[in-house]
């Protein structure tokens, strides 16, 4: 026999636990002369069986239903059910923390984050330490804050001596340029990157250009480009019979430039890095009442794309949307479509045939990083479903 005190060390639990089971009638004890309570051997194993049924994950109420009646098999399967669903939801916990802690990768969280918090996913990259530059870059490139430096320096590698980071062609600018009933004033280029397209917008308009991008290297090529093909002089020196392009090294986010600066804004490829229908927002206090905004972003071509596609782009530009769809946020943006088309077939060879070929060229180089694997994986998506999805350019009116 055994007093409250002792049966409470023997089975490591509290006497007033001891208490509640007895009023539960899980055990049940004797009274001394002495007045004390006494507990049997049976009293032990029964607390020490309830304890083995409890580390199954069942609550006492359950526990006590298996002790006192034959098991219910569907409460236990649906226990059971319970019990897997939160091991699975902390296993997820543990592999965040180990990602947080560079112990994995964490690009499937950096993902889902993004795709239903991107500002807020934004700010808490800068708050980490990575500057505007950087974050936007995890955001669409790396997705993974423990291994964003080596792969940008091997996206970056892959690149080099490219000139184009997505779909574009000369006859495609033109044709946009086409549409816009002026061809002086003033323009800004956001994201010019290298400048083929800046090019193109000084030898064809009289344009005061204003290119602007947030990778010094990119201004760097586009400034050795324009000191071979069109007259380079900083704002100050510019005369009205030349087009002139200042090149400034600034982020899309947070311009430096003043109220209805702009009789055009350009911006091929590069709305997505901030999203869409932010970039027609915040771009619009910076173009004249009567100014004109062109942008280009990759948008779906069919209703029903092939389930394959559809899931790699949800991944890669989850903002993806239809021409339909991108015409109703312009309109609601406050803009007036002049004109929209789609990018032709050279635009995508300009792109995808150079770099096509450098990724041949580096199938024996070893990488740490994704960075060729996911271009390879892109180059595949484009070569089986293009047509599915196209690059679409917008020439857009500020309405009053």
């Amino acid at each position: 026999m055994y007093r409250i005190s002792e049966l409470a060390q023997k089975v490591n639990l509290s006497r007033t636990t001891l208490l509640y089971y007895e009023k539960l009638g899980l055990i049940s004890s004797k009274r001394q002369a002495n007045g004390y309570r006494s507990y049997s051997e049976f009293d032990l194993q029964r607390v020490k069986l309830l304890q083995q049924l409890q580390s199954g994950g069942l609550s006492l109420k359950e526990c006590q239903a298996c002790l006192e009646a034959k098991i219910n098999r569907e409460q236990l399967l649906q226990r059971l059910h319970k019990l897997d669903e939160e091991i699975a939801q902390k296993q997820k916990s543990r592999e965040l923390l180990s990602s947080m802690l560079g112990m994995s990768s964490m690009r499937d969280w950096h993902q889902k984050t993004d795709k239903h918090a991107p500002s807020a996913h934004l700010d808490w990259l800068i708050t980490q330490g990575f500057s505007e530059k950087q974050a936007l870059r995890l955001k669409w490139l790396s997705k993974d804050m423990n291994n964003h430096e080596q792969y940008m320096r091997e996206f970056e590698f892959i690149f080099d001596g490219l000139d184009r980071l997505g779909p574009s062609s000369k006859g495609d600018s033109i044709k946009a340029l086409n549409s816009i009933p002026v061809t002086t004033g003033e323009l800004l280029e956001i994201g010019c990157g290298k400048g083929v397209t800046t090019i193109v917008l000084a030898e064809h308009t009289q344009f005061s250009i204003t290119g602007l991008d947030n990778d010094e290297y990119n201004l760097s090529c586009l400034k050795e480009h324009v000191a071979q093909q069109v007259p380079f002089k900083p704002l100050s020196s510019r005369q009205s019979s030349q087009p002139q392009i200042e090149l400034i090294c600034a982020s899309m986010t947070d311009m430096p430039f003043s109220d209805q600066q702009f009789d055009v804004i350009w911006s091929e490829g590069s709305a997505y890095i901030m999203g869409v229908k932010q970039a027609l927002e915040s771009w619009k206090r910076f173009i004249k009442k009567d100014g004109y905004l062109v942008v280009s972003d990759l948008v779906w071509l069919t209703d029903s794309p092939d389930d394959e596609v559809h899931q790699f782009w949800l991944d890669a530009y989850p903002d993806m949307a239809t021409v339909t769809n991108r015409h109703k946020m312009i309109k609601d943006a406050g803009y007036q479509v002049i004109d929209s088309y789609t990018l032709n077939q050279q635009s995508w060879d300009n792109y995808l045939q150079p770099l096509q070929q450098k990724v041949s060229q580096l199938a024996d180089h070893v990488f740490v990083s994704p960075a060729l694997d996911d271009l390879q994986k892109e180059l595949a998506i484009h070569s089986k479903y293009l047509g599915q999805y196209g690059y679409q350019m917008f020439v857009l009116k500020m309405r009053h």
